[in-house]
């Protein structure tokens, strides 16, 4: 890919969509569900 930029693009920041936004969200919550259950799972096994 290139690094070259467009005249007037110098000074913008990308912008986060409020989609990009929701799957990480999903999938940071899917990631905590399976994390959170295998400790529980390990927990009531061990005792």
């Amino acid at each position: 890919m290139s690094d070259l930029k467009l005249p007037g693009e110098e000074g913008k920041k990308p912008a986060i969509s409020f989609a990009r936004i929701a799957i990480w969200v999903i999938v940071g919550g899917i990631g905590l569900y399976l994390v959170i259950s295998g400790l529980v799972g390990v927990i009531t096994k061990g005792s």
